[in-house]
């Protein structure tokens, strides 16, 4: 077993400090294995934590509509 690794990917504005922190481990076959996946938005103290990239995309998905309404109602003002 070799010990976890992770990377960070930042997205956004500077000023948000958006970033999707993925923790992954590898098999003793060499393949990568996801072993949790956290999105922190806006300086979050505690971020959703997930264990698959389903479930991060299935959060997402639910975000999308309530997102699209709000910058459709930004751009009608």
């Amino acid at each position: 077993m070799t010990p976890e690794s992770v990377y960070v990917f930042k997205f956004g504005r500077e000023a948000l400090n958006n970033r999707v922190i993925i923790r992954y481990s590898h098999t003793w076959t060499g393949r990568q294995r996801i072993n949790e996946i956290d999105l922190r938005l806006h300086k979050q103290k505690h971020p959703r934590i997930f264990r698959t990239e389903d479930e991060l995309l299935a959060y997402l998905e639910s975000r999308l509509p309530q997102r699209e309404k709000r910058e459709d109602s930004e751009d009608a003002k």
